[in-house]
Protein backbone atom coordinates (compact mmCIF):
# COMPACT_ATOMS: atom_id res chain seq x y z
CA UNK A 1 0.00 0.00 0.00
CA UNK A 2 1.52 3.16 -1.20
CA UNK A 3 0.61 5.61 1.77
CA UNK A 4 1.74 2.98 4.38
CA UNK A 5 5.31 3.37 2.92
CA UNK A 6 4.82 6.77 2.30
CA UNK A 7 3.78 6.82 6.12
CA UNK A 8 6.63 5.24 7.51
CA UNK A 9 9.24 7.38 4.94
CA UNK A 10 7.56 10.84 6.44
CA UNK A 11 7.73 9.31 10.07
CA UNK A 12 10.98 7.96 9.51
CA UNK A 13 12.88 11.07 7.40
CA UNK A 14 11.53 13.08 10.93
CA UNK A 15 13.03 10.71 13.11
CA UNK A 16 16.26 10.22 11.00
CA UNK A 17 16.32 14.28 10.85
CA UNK A 18 16.26 14.51 14.61
CA UNK A 19 18.58 11.75 14.85
CA UNK A 20 20.95 13.67 12.59
CA UNK A 21 20.55 16.79 15.20
CA UNK A 22 21.20 15.10 18.46
CA UNK A 23 24.45 13.45 16.68
CA UNK A 24 27.54 15.22 18.21
CA UNK A 25 30.01 15.84 15.01
CA UNK A 26 33.45 14.40 14.77
CA UNK A 27 35.83 16.45 14.69
CA UNK A 28 37.36 17.02 10.80
CA UNK A 29 34.77 14.63 10.20
CA UNK A 30 33.26 14.75 6.39
CA UNK A 31 29.56 14.44 5.64
CA UNK A 32 28.69 11.35 4.47
CA UNK A 33 25.04 10.39 2.21
CA UNK A 34 23.04 7.89 3.69
CA UNK A 35 23.52 5.20 1.38
CA UNK A 36 20.48 2.82 -0.55
CA UNK A 37 21.50 -0.31 -1.17
CA UNK A 38 19.80 -2.58 -2.90
CA UNK A 39 18.94 -4.93 0.30
CA UNK A 40 17.56 -1.96 2.50
CA UNK A 41 16.73 1.49 2.34
CA UNK A 42 18.36 3.50 4.93
CA UNK A 43 17.46 6.67 3.54
CA UNK A 44 18.19 9.65 0.99
CA UNK A 45 19.13 12.57 4.08
CA UNK A 46 22.33 13.73 4.90
CA UNK A 47 23.89 12.98 8.45
CA UNK A 48 27.59 13.32 9.93
CA UNK A 49 27.65 9.82 11.97
CA UNK A 50 30.51 8.91 13.98
CA UNK A 51 31.42 5.34 14.60
CA UNK A 52 29.64 4.30 18.21
CA UNK A 53 32.41 1.49 18.54
CA UNK A 54 35.69 1.18 16.67
CA UNK A 55 35.55 -2.81 15.97
CA UNK A 56 37.92 -4.98 16.93
CA UNK A 57 38.82 -7.16 14.15
CA UNK A 58 40.14 -10.31 15.73
CA UNK A 59 36.36 -10.79 17.54
CA UNK A 60 33.28 -11.13 15.45
CA UNK A 61 30.48 -8.69 16.47
CA UNK A 62 26.89 -9.38 16.74
CA UNK A 63 24.66 -6.09 17.34
CA UNK A 64 21.04 -7.02 18.39
CA UNK A 65 18.15 -4.40 18.01
CA UNK A 66 16.41 -4.52 20.70
CA UNK A 67 16.54 -4.73 24.67
CA UNK A 68 13.65 -6.91 25.52
CA UNK A 69 12.59 -10.89 25.55
CA UNK A 70 14.24 -11.94 22.74
CA UNK A 71 17.05 -9.44 22.06
CA UNK A 72 18.33 -9.26 26.14
CA UNK A 73 17.95 -13.48 25.75
CA UNK A 74 20.10 -13.34 22.64
CA UNK A 75 22.44 -11.51 24.58
CA UNK A 76 23.11 -13.45 27.35
CA UNK A 77 22.98 -16.71 25.45
CA UNK A 78 25.49 -15.07 22.90
CA UNK A 79 28.04 -14.42 25.56
CA UNK A 80 27.96 -17.32 27.55
CA UNK A 81 27.62 -20.00 24.55
CA UNK A 82 30.49 -18.05 22.71
CA UNK A 83 32.52 -15.69 25.23
CA UNK A 84 34.75 -14.08 22.09
CA UNK A 85 31.77 -12.52 20.34
CA UNK A 86 31.53 -8.93 20.79
CA UNK A 87 27.81 -8.43 21.79
CA UNK A 88 26.41 -4.87 21.28
CA UNK A 89 22.39 -4.52 22.25
CA UNK A 90 20.62 -0.96 21.19
CA UNK A 91 17.62 -0.39 22.80
CA UNK A 92 15.21 3.18 22.25
CA UNK A 93 13.78 2.50 25.73
CA UNK A 94 16.04 3.63 29.18
CA UNK A 95 14.48 0.84 31.67
CA UNK A 96 12.99 -2.83 30.68
CA UNK A 97 9.15 -2.49 31.16
CA UNK A 98 7.19 -5.92 30.77
CA UNK A 99 4.08 -5.97 28.26
CA UNK A 100 3.36 -9.40 30.05
CA UNK A 101 1.78 -8.59 33.30
CA UNK A 102 1.09 -5.23 32.35
CA UNK A 103 -2.37 -5.97 33.10
CA UNK A 104 -2.01 -7.06 36.79
CA UNK A 105 0.05 -3.42 36.77
CA UNK A 106 -2.69 -1.95 35.02
CA UNK A 107 -5.43 -3.38 37.69
CA UNK A 108 -3.08 -2.66 40.58
CA UNK A 109 -2.62 -6.29 41.75
CA UNK A 110 1.51 -5.27 41.23
CA UNK A 111 3.58 -2.09 41.54
CA UNK A 112 5.38 -0.65 38.75
CA UNK A 113 8.65 -2.15 40.10
CA UNK A 114 7.66 -5.63 39.54
CA UNK A 115 7.27 -5.06 35.76
CA UNK A 116 10.21 -2.44 35.41
CA UNK A 117 13.77 -3.39 35.47
CA UNK A 118 17.30 -2.14 35.33
CA UNK A 119 18.69 -2.90 31.59
CA UNK A 120 22.52 -2.35 32.65
CA UNK A 121 22.09 -5.12 35.21
CA UNK A 122 21.99 -8.01 32.60
CA UNK A 123 24.52 -6.30 30.51
CA UNK A 124 27.07 -6.01 33.35
CA UNK A 125 26.46 -9.68 34.48
CA UNK A 126 26.98 -10.91 30.94
CA UNK A 127 29.59 -8.72 29.34
CA UNK A 128 27.49 -7.08 26.72
CA UNK A 129 27.61 -3.77 25.54
CA UNK A 130 24.25 -1.55 25.86
CA UNK A 131 23.50 1.34 23.90
CA UNK A 132 20.45 3.55 24.58
CA UNK A 133 20.25 4.43 20.94
CA UNK A 134 17.12 4.62 17.88
CA UNK A 135 18.03 2.12 14.92
CA UNK A 136 16.91 4.14 12.38
CA UNK A 137 18.80 2.33 8.95
CA UNK A 138 20.60 -0.73 8.46
CA UNK A 139 22.77 -1.36 5.04
CA UNK A 140 23.06 -4.68 4.92
CA UNK A 141 25.30 -4.40 1.76
CA UNK A 142 28.01 -2.98 3.93
CA UNK A 143 26.42 -4.55 7.38
CA UNK A 144 26.57 -1.17 9.10
CA UNK A 145 23.73 -0.15 11.48
CA UNK A 146 22.61 3.37 11.76
CA UNK A 147 21.64 4.81 15.39
CA UNK A 148 20.76 7.67 16.58
CA UNK A 149 23.95 7.77 18.62
CA UNK A 150 26.72 6.55 15.82
CA UNK A 151 27.35 3.87 13.49
CA UNK A 152 28.29 -0.06 13.98
CA UNK A 153 29.44 -2.38 11.71
CA UNK A 154 28.67 -6.08 12.44
CA UNK A 155 29.26 -9.53 11.37
CA UNK A 156 25.52 -11.07 12.39
CA UNK A 157 22.50 -9.11 13.18
CA UNK A 158 19.64 -10.14 14.98
CA UNK A 159 16.63 -7.87 14.97
CA UNK A 160 14.34 -8.46 17.81
CA UNK A 161 12.52 -5.16 17.34
CA UNK A 162 8.95 -5.75 18.09
CA UNK A 163 6.19 -4.19 16.38
CA UNK A 164 4.72 -0.77 14.96
CA UNK A 165 1.22 0.66 15.22
CA UNK A 166 0.15 0.43 11.31
CA UNK A 167 -1.98 3.89 12.02
CA UNK A 168 -2.25 4.17 8.21
CA UNK A 169 -4.41 1.38 7.57
CA UNK A 170 -6.79 3.95 9.33
CA UNK A 171 -5.33 6.81 8.02
CA UNK A 172 -3.57 7.44 5.39
CA UNK A 173 -0.97 9.67 5.58
CA UNK A 174 -3.14 11.82 7.62
CA UNK A 175 -0.64 11.95 10.76
CA UNK A 176 -2.28 14.57 12.41
CA UNK A 177 -5.01 11.72 13.37
CA UNK A 178 -3.31 8.98 13.59
CA UNK A 179 -0.68 11.54 16.65
CA UNK A 180 -4.23 12.74 17.95
CA UNK A 181 -5.40 8.98 18.62
CA UNK A 182 -1.88 8.02 19.70
CA UNK A 183 -2.66 10.74 22.15
CA UNK A 184 -5.75 10.08 23.42
CA UNK A 185 -6.81 6.39 22.88
CA UNK A 186 -3.46 4.55 22.81
CA UNK A 187 -3.10 1.04 22.50
CA UNK A 188 -0.70 0.57 24.85
CA UNK A 189 0.71 -2.73 23.41
CA UNK A 190 4.25 -1.14 22.80
CA UNK A 191 6.50 0.06 25.53
CA UNK A 192 6.43 3.03 26.46
CA UNK A 193 4.24 6.12 28.08
CA UNK A 194 1.21 4.83 26.46
CA UNK A 195 0.42 2.50 29.51
CA UNK A 196 0.51 5.32 31.70
CA UNK A 197 -1.58 7.23 29.38
CA UNK A 198 -4.04 3.75 29.41
CA UNK A 199 -4.12 3.76 33.38
CA UNK A 200 -4.78 7.15 33.91
CA UNK A 201 -7.58 7.33 31.28
CA UNK A 202 -9.30 4.15 33.47
CA UNK A 203 -8.99 6.29 36.89
CA UNK A 204 -10.29 9.09 34.62
CA UNK A 205 -13.00 7.55 33.14
CA UNK A 206 -16.84 8.64 34.21
CA UNK A 207 -19.42 6.53 32.56
CA UNK A 208 -20.89 5.59 28.67
CA UNK A 209 -19.39 3.89 25.92
CA UNK A 210 -16.08 3.01 26.03
CA UNK A 211 -14.87 0.83 22.85
CA UNK A 212 -11.97 -1.79 22.31
CA UNK A 213 -11.33 -2.82 19.29
CA UNK A 214 -9.02 -6.09 18.28
CA UNK A 215 -6.25 -5.58 16.02
CA UNK A 216 -7.06 -8.30 13.08
CA UNK A 217 -4.18 -11.63 13.36
CA UNK A 218 -1.18 -12.00 13.80
CA UNK A 219 -1.01 -9.46 16.50
CA UNK A 220 0.57 -8.84 20.05
CA UNK A 221 0.02 -11.13 23.20
CA UNK A 222 0.24 -10.78 25.74
CA UNK A 223 -0.94 -8.83 26.91
CA UNK A 224 -3.97 -10.22 25.44
CA UNK A 225 -6.62 -8.19 24.24
CA UNK A 226 -9.57 -10.18 25.86
CA UNK A 227 -7.59 -10.31 28.94
CA UNK A 228 -7.36 -6.45 28.80
CA UNK A 229 -11.07 -5.97 28.13
CA UNK A 230 -11.30 -8.40 31.00
CA UNK A 231 -9.41 -5.65 33.08
CA UNK A 232 -11.01 -2.60 31.98
CA UNK A 233 -14.56 -4.52 32.64
CA UNK A 234 -13.34 -5.11 36.14
CA UNK A 235 -12.29 -1.85 36.55
CA UNK A 236 -15.87 -0.40 35.41
CA UNK A 237 -17.56 -2.94 37.69
CA UNK A 238 -15.36 -2.36 40.55
CA UNK A 239 -15.91 1.29 40.60
CA UNK A 240 -19.70 1.54 39.46
CA UNK A 241 -19.00 3.47 36.71
CA UNK A 242 -21.74 3.38 34.76
CA UNK A 243 -21.78 2.16 31.29
CA UNK A 244 -20.52 -0.65 29.03
CA UNK A 245 -17.35 -1.52 27.72
CA UNK A 246 -18.17 -2.58 23.38
CA UNK A 247 -15.34 -5.47 22.62
CA UNK A 248 -15.00 -4.84 18.49
CA UNK A 249 -13.46 -8.42 17.30
CA UNK A 250 -12.58 -8.87 13.54
CA UNK A 251 -12.34 -12.46 14.15
CA UNK A 252 -16.14 -14.13 13.92
CA UNK A 253 -16.07 -15.28 17.60
CA UNK A 254 -13.42 -16.08 20.38
CA UNK A 255 -11.36 -19.03 19.87
CA UNK A 256 -12.09 -22.19 21.79
CA UNK A 257 -8.67 -22.67 23.24
CA UNK A 258 -9.39 -19.40 25.39
CA UNK A 259 -12.51 -20.83 26.60
CA UNK A 260 -11.95 -18.79 29.93
CA UNK A 261 -12.84 -15.39 28.23
CA UNK A 262 -16.07 -16.80 27.01
CA UNK A 263 -16.61 -18.04 30.59
CA UNK A 264 -15.49 -14.45 32.05
CA UNK A 265 -17.28 -11.84 29.18
CA UNK A 266 -20.76 -14.04 29.95
CA UNK A 267 -20.33 -14.85 34.00
CA UNK A 268 -18.27 -12.31 35.47
CA UNK A 269 -18.99 -8.74 33.33
CA UNK A 270 -22.26 -9.59 30.98
CA UNK A 271 -23.82 -6.77 32.30
CA UNK A 272 -20.46 -4.49 31.05
CA UNK A 273 -19.17 -6.41 28.38
CA UNK A 274 -20.87 -6.22 24.87
CA UNK A 275 -18.83 -8.65 22.76
CA UNK A 276 -19.17 -7.37 18.64
CA UNK A 277 -17.77 -10.13 16.21
CA UNK A 278 -17.36 -9.62 12.63
CA UNK A 279 -16.34 -6.51 13.33
CA UNK A 280 -13.84 -5.10 11.19
CA UNK A 281 -12.58 -1.69 11.40
CA UNK A 282 -13.19 -0.02 8.19
CA UNK A 283 -12.93 3.87 9.74
CA UNK A 284 -12.08 5.80 12.47
CA UNK A 285 -12.72 9.25 13.41
CA UNK A 286 -11.05 9.92 16.74
CA UNK A 287 -12.23 13.55 16.64
CA UNK A 288 -16.22 12.41 16.45
CA UNK A 289 -15.02 9.49 18.46
CA UNK A 290 -16.91 7.68 15.90
CA UNK A 291 -15.77 4.34 14.25
CA UNK A 292 -17.26 2.41 11.46
CA UNK A 293 -16.83 -1.30 11.45
CA UNK A 294 -18.20 -4.28 9.24
CA UNK A 295 -20.50 -4.86 12.44
CA UNK A 296 -22.02 -1.15 12.51
CA UNK A 297 -20.40 1.77 13.38
CA UNK A 298 -19.94 3.12 17.47
CA UNK A 299 -19.94 6.51 18.82
CA UNK A 300 -17.78 6.68 22.26
CA UNK A 301 -17.00 8.31 25.10
CA UNK A 302 -13.43 6.92 25.67
CA UNK A 303 -11.57 4.15 23.85
CA UNK A 304 -8.57 2.05 23.62
CA UNK A 305 -7.73 1.87 19.46
CA UNK A 306 -5.59 -0.60 18.49
CA UNK A 307 -4.19 -0.09 14.64
CA UNK A 308 -3.14 -3.56 13.28
CA UNK A 309 0.08 -4.39 14.39
CA UNK A 310 3.28 -5.22 11.61
CA UNK A 311 6.63 -5.54 11.82
CA UNK A 312 8.66 -2.72 13.16
CA UNK A 313 9.63 0.25 11.15
CA UNK A 314 13.74 -1.37 11.07
CA UNK A 315 12.05 -4.00 9.46
CA UNK A 316 10.73 -2.14 6.55
CA UNK A 317 13.73 -0.28 6.34
CA UNK A 318 15.94 -2.85 5.96
CA UNK A 319 14.19 -4.49 2.90
CA UNK A 320 13.32 -7.91 5.22
CA UNK A 321 9.67 -7.58 5.00
CA UNK A 322 7.94 -10.45 2.64
CA UNK A 323 6.05 -9.27 -0.51
CA UNK A 324 4.31 -12.56 -1.32
CA UNK A 325 2.84 -14.05 2.29
CA UNK A 326 0.31 -17.19 1.25
CA UNK A 327 -2.03 -16.05 4.17
CA UNK A 328 -2.57 -12.13 4.71
CA UNK A 329 -0.71 -8.72 3.45
CA UNK A 330 2.81 -8.20 3.59
CA UNK A 331 3.51 -6.82 7.19
CA UNK A 332 5.98 -9.17 8.61
CA UNK A 333 9.09 -10.68 7.86
CA UNK A 334 10.48 -12.91 5.79
CA UNK A 335 12.97 -15.77 7.49
CA UNK A 336 13.90 -18.98 7.08
CA UNK A 337 10.83 -20.93 9.03
CA UNK A 338 12.98 -22.81 11.29
CA UNK A 339 17.07 -21.10 10.82
CA UNK A 340 15.96 -17.92 11.55
CA UNK A 341 18.04 -15.91 9.17
CA UNK A 342 16.56 -13.33 6.58
CA UNK A 343 15.82 -15.36 3.56
CA UNK A 344 18.18 -13.42 1.34
CA UNK A 345 20.45 -12.29 4.01
CA UNK A 346 22.13 -15.16 6.23
CA UNK A 347 23.74 -12.37 8.86
CA UNK A 348 21.00 -11.56 9.39
CA UNK A 349 18.55 -12.92 12.01
CA UNK A 350 15.09 -11.83 12.88
CA UNK A 351 13.57 -13.08 16.25
CA UNK A 352 10.10 -12.49 18.51
CA UNK A 353 7.27 -10.53 17.11
CA UNK A 354 8.79 -8.81 14.21
CA UNK A 355 8.54 -12.94 12.63
CA UNK A 356 6.61 -13.78 9.60
CA UNK A 357 4.69 -16.79 8.56
CA UNK A 358 6.56 -20.09 9.24
CA UNK A 359 3.87 -23.04 8.50
CA UNK A 360 1.04 -23.66 6.03
CA UNK A 361 -0.40 -25.26 9.01
CA UNK A 362 -0.73 -22.67 11.24
CA UNK A 363 0.63 -19.62 9.83
CA UNK A 364 2.83 -17.75 12.31
CA UNK A 365 3.97 -18.42 15.96
CA UNK A 366 2.21 -16.50 18.28
CA UNK A 367 3.60 -13.05 19.12
CA UNK A 368 4.21 -13.69 22.64
CA UNK A 369 7.34 -12.77 25.26
CA UNK A 370 7.38 -16.94 25.45
CA UNK A 371 8.05 -17.48 22.20
CA UNK A 372 10.68 -14.54 21.78
CA UNK A 373 12.77 -15.52 25.08
CA UNK A 374 13.00 -19.43 23.31
CA UNK A 375 14.12 -17.72 19.87
CA UNK A 376 16.54 -15.31 21.36
CA UNK A 377 18.69 -19.06 22.58
CA UNK A 378 18.22 -20.71 19.53
CA UNK A 379 19.20 -17.52 17.49
CA UNK A 380 22.05 -17.32 20.23
CA UNK A 381 22.85 -20.95 19.35
CA UNK A 382 23.01 -20.76 15.77
CA UNK A 383 25.20 -17.92 15.56
CA UNK A 384 27.53 -19.85 17.96
CA UNK A 385 27.46 -22.66 16.22
CA UNK A 386 28.67 -20.94 12.67
CA UNK A 387 31.47 -18.72 14.71
CA UNK A 388 32.68 -22.61 15.80
CA UNK A 389 32.51 -23.57 11.75
CA UNK A 390 29.58 -25.58 12.51
CA UNK A 391 26.61 -26.54 10.20
CA UNK A 392 23.05 -25.50 13.12
CA UNK A 393 20.67 -28.14 13.14
CA UNK A 394 16.91 -26.93 13.35
CA UNK A 395 15.51 -26.56 17.05
CA UNK A 396 11.83 -25.50 17.88
CA UNK A 397 10.02 -23.23 20.38
CA UNK A 398 7.34 -23.81 22.45
CA UNK A 399 4.89 -21.56 23.79
CA UNK A 400 3.25 -20.94 27.21
CA UNK A 401 0.78 -18.01 27.81
CA UNK A 402 -1.25 -16.78 31.21
CA UNK A 403 -3.92 -14.58 30.75
CA UNK A 404 -5.86 -13.01 33.54
CA UNK A 405 -9.51 -13.02 33.55
CA UNK A 406 -10.35 -11.14 36.81
CA UNK A 407 -7.98 -9.38 39.27
CA UNK A 408 -9.96 -9.64 42.62
CA UNK A 409 -10.19 -12.46 43.70
CA UNK A 410 -7.05 -12.61 40.83
CA UNK A 411 -8.59 -15.74 38.30
CA UNK A 412 -5.58 -16.76 35.69
CA UNK A 413 -6.57 -18.72 32.08
CA UNK A 414 -3.33 -20.50 30.41
CA UNK A 415 -2.72 -21.73 26.62
CA UNK A 416 0.37 -23.93 25.59
CA UNK A 417 1.55 -25.07 22.46
CA UNK A 418 4.18 -27.26 21.28
CA UNK A 419 5.73 -27.60 17.74
CA UNK A 420 7.23 -30.30 15.34
CA UNK A 421 8.15 -31.18 11.98
CA UNK A 422 5.69 -33.08 10.45
CA UNK A 423 6.12 -35.73 8.23
CA UNK A 424 5.38 -33.34 4.97
CA UNK A 425 8.57 -30.89 6.25
CA UNK A 426 6.22 -28.15 7.65
CA UNK A 427 6.29 -27.00 11.22
CA UNK A 428 3.06 -28.23 12.75
CA UNK A 429 1.60 -26.77 16.05
CA UNK A 430 0.04 -28.73 18.77
CA UNK A 431 -2.17 -27.67 21.47
CA UNK A 432 -1.29 -28.80 25.02
CA UNK A 433 -4.13 -29.05 27.31
CA UNK A 434 -4.06 -27.11 30.97
CA UNK A 435 -6.54 -28.31 33.48
CA UNK A 436 -5.10 -26.71 36.33
CA UNK A 437 -7.51 -25.05 38.84
CA UNK A 438 -7.61 -21.13 38.94
CA UNK A 439 -5.17 -20.63 42.27
CA UNK A 440 -2.46 -23.09 41.06
CA UNK A 441 -2.32 -21.15 37.28
CA UNK A 442 -2.28 -17.44 39.38
CA UNK A 443 0.93 -18.81 41.23
CA UNK A 444 2.06 -20.43 38.27
CA UNK A 445 1.63 -17.25 36.31
CA UNK A 446 4.13 -15.43 38.82
CA UNK A 447 6.17 -18.26 38.68
CA UNK A 448 6.73 -17.93 34.94
CA UNK A 449 7.29 -14.56 35.61
CA UNK A 450 9.77 -14.76 37.56
CA UNK A 451 11.91 -17.23 36.31
CA UNK A 452 11.68 -15.79 33.00
CA UNK A 453 12.75 -12.54 33.68
CA UNK A 454 15.41 -14.19 35.47
CA UNK A 455 16.68 -15.94 32.54
CA UNK A 456 17.71 -12.45 30.49
CA UNK A 457 17.55 -10.22 33.17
Amino acid sequence: MNHRRNFIRIAGAATIAATAARVAPVSGAQQQSWPQSQSGLVGPLIATQKNLLPKNSAKPRVVIVGGSWGGLTAARYLRTQYPAAEVVVLERNPVFWSCPMSNQWLAGVVESDFIMHDLNRPANRYGFSLIQADVVGIDRDRRIVYSSQGVLDYDFLILAAGIRNAYEEWFGEDQRAALYTRQNFPAAYIANNEHLLLKQKLQQFKGGNFVMNLPPPPHRCPPSPYERACTIAWYMKTNRIPGKLIVLDPKPRINPIHGGFNYAFKELYGDIIEYVPDAEVRSVDPFKQQISTTAGDFDFEDAVLMPPHQAADIVWQAGLIREDPPTGPAWWGHQHPTLLHAVDDDRVYLIGDCMGFVSPDFGYYPKSAHVANQMGRIAAGYIAQRLQGEEPAPVLPDNLCYMMIQPEPLQVVAVEFDYAIGSEGHIQQTQVDIDNPFPELVAESFEWARSTWADFL
